[in-house]
């Protein structure tokens, strides 16, 4: 059995311009108020893995070009397509009026457990992901179609808003693959 690693020519799926023109997923991931700019540089290289159609910075996330982005994001700011708004709950409200269902990674009463959610093939989902001190504004979780909760079992009782997206974003990846 072979283990040796990959090199980079072994890694490397297709150039920028490929990748740009390569059809993506239903799935788009909005940034309820990140503050750290590593976090979002790191959903950024995710959603470059994973095939996400965009990424939406909403309120105080940061933008690139930013060094600190850069430096988590690898170059996936260049390939994953990108905006910004202002406010979060419209966004998300004009999302949800366009027929876009409405996921939030969230720890609430009546949450989902993540391992039991599978993604369909006829609808497109916008995953929130929230604040590193007040996770995803109560606003949005009120008018969401499902709240996502990745279950702990730590003394912990949350992850790092970019491990998190990861998880879910994989966890919508799988059910499509």
């Amino acid at each position: 059995m072979d283990r040796a690693k990959k090199n980079i020519f072994e890694l490397t799926n297709c150039s920028l311009r490929q990748y740009k023109e390569r059809e993506k997923l239903p799935l788009c991931v909005l940034l309820d108020n990140v503050r750290s700019m590593y976090n979002v540089g790191a959903i950024f290289r995710t959603a470059d893995a994973f095939l996400i159609r965009e990424v939406i910075l909403a309120g105080i996330s940061g933008c690139p070009p930013h060094p600190e982005i850069s430096k988590t994001a690898l170059g996936a700011e260049e390939s994953v397509e990108w905006r910004h708004v202002e406010e979060s709950f419209a966004e998300v409200m004009r999302l949800h009026e366009e027929g876009w269902k409405i996921c939030v990674l969230e720890q609430t009463h009546n949450s989902v457990p993540l391992q039991e959610f599978s993604p369909t093939d006829d609808n497109k989902y916008l995953l929130v992901v929230g604040n590193e001190v007040n996770g995803v504004d109560q606003r949005i979780v009120d008018i969401a179609d499902i709240v996502l909760e990745i279950p702990q079992a730590g003394v912990k009782h949350s992850l790092n808003v970019s491990v998190s997206a990861g998880i879910a974003l994989w966890q919508f990846v799988s059910g499509w693959l």
